[in-house]
């Protein structure tokens, strides 16, 4: 069948929309008609040469839909299911998998890639075989996939609000609940509040920290923080190490989570100053693959048992977490609604982009049109 898609063709150039041909989908495979698609800054890292990645590739890696055809030995989910599409594979064997750590499934080894296991390239095109982001594409009309990377979710989800889950969401709220392991009383220091950064302030807000301390040079982001559950907002990194010396009696944050776009050295040592000793850092944004951007003194690294650590997808494994954190949206407990910023066509995906990195959006999300 056919299905329109944004492609990334060359690191640096926009994203062009291609009719492509797309395979039925083969043992333990499944055909998803998407309906939304998140714009996450990931892309533009890969868009733009700073992560590797094989190109020509369908964008996007945060979507959801509906399960239209399922292949030979499909168990996880059935035609007509309503779906969240897991950036990261979960194949739940592995030993990642297996010890709760499906965040770093073994799965991941080809999503820069972007075929399915055979190998098995599912779309093609003018350009010879196209890859799908994470395995996934979902940036296109219609995809298909692994069962490993679709979540089945409830039918009265929107699916807008549910596409936000494939990523964003889980990697933002896991940053402060699993990988800083906020607890109650505590202070948290949130730099960069963008899609991934809300989130974390939800999240540390959720974990019931007294004081969190969302960071951001633009307006518009510190009073989003504000309806997520910050309980103070500033500007830069200098001002929240004055703040967070006021809140403390000069004790200073208990943990701080780095979701900015581009991660550099500068917001890394900022955020390291500001913690305590025995305080915890933890890098969830990303910049290019190779950049030394976390230059640190080890002598006060040691002397005041600071500890600096990386999460993926926020710690979170996709096949429990997605479906606890709708449950916690239908309950009450956590915002998606208020993430979305615009909606915006397939053909708006450079726009959506440009509005991205201007501080314009939340979230953008691309609705798609069938």
């Amino acid at each position: 069948m056919k299905t329109r898609a944004a492609v990334m063709i060359e690191p640096g150039k926009p994203f062009e929309i291609e009719e492509l041909d797309l395979d039925e989908p083969g043992p333990f495979e499944v055909r998803i008609r998407y309906e939304y698609s998140g714009l996450c800054h990931s892309d533009l890292h890969l868009s733009s040469g700073e992560i590797a990645c094989r190109m020509p590739m369908v964008a996007g890696h945060e979507g959801a839909g509906v399960i239209e055809a399922v292949g030979a030995s499909v168990s996880r989910v059935a035609v007509g299911d309503h779906v969240v599409c897991s950036f990261i594979a979960c194949c739940g064997t592995c030993r990642w998998c297996a010890t709760g750590q499906q965040a770093i499934c073994d799965w991941g080894a080809t999503m820069l890639e972007g075929y399915l296991p055979g190998p098995h390239w599912v779309l093609s095109g003018p350009r010879g075989q196209y890859g799908a982001g994470c395995l996934l594409g979902t940036m296109s009309q219609y995809g298909v996939l692994h069962e490993n990377s679709v979540v089945a979710v409830p039918m009265d989800v929107p699916l807008d609000k549910a596409a936000l889950v494939g990523c964003g969401v889980p990697t933002g709220w896991g940053s402060a609940v699993y990988a800083a392991d906020v607890r109650p009383g505590e202070t948290v220091v949130v730099y960069g509040i963008g899609g991934i950064g809300s989130n974390a302030v939800q999240g540390a807000a959720y974990a019931g920290a007294r004081n969190v301390v969302a960071v951001d040079p633009v307006a518009f982001k510190r009073e989003s923080a504000e309806t997520m559950g910050a309980t103070h907002t500033v500007a830069d990194g200098e001002a929240a190490e004055r703040l967070v010396q006021q809140l403390t009696g000069g004790v200073g944050a208990d943990k701080a989570i780095v979701t900015v776009g581009k991660v550099e050295e500068s917001v890394v040592s900022s955020g390291f100053g500001t913690i305590r000793k025995g305080g915890t850092i933890v890098i969830t944004g990303m910049g290019p693959l190779e950049a030394n951007s976390i230059q640190l003194p080890g002598t006060i690294l040691a002397l005041y048992k600071k500890t600096v650590r990386g999460t993926l997808f926020g710690d979170c494994n996709p096949t429990y977490d997605i479906p606890r954190i709708l449950d916690l949206y239908q309950a009450g407990l956590l915002k998606l609604d208020e993430l979305i910023t615009r909606t915006y066509t397939l053909n708006e995906i450079n726009q959506g982009y440009e509005d991205l990195e201007a501080g314009k959006n939340i979230r953008g999300v691309i609705k798609q049109e069938h």
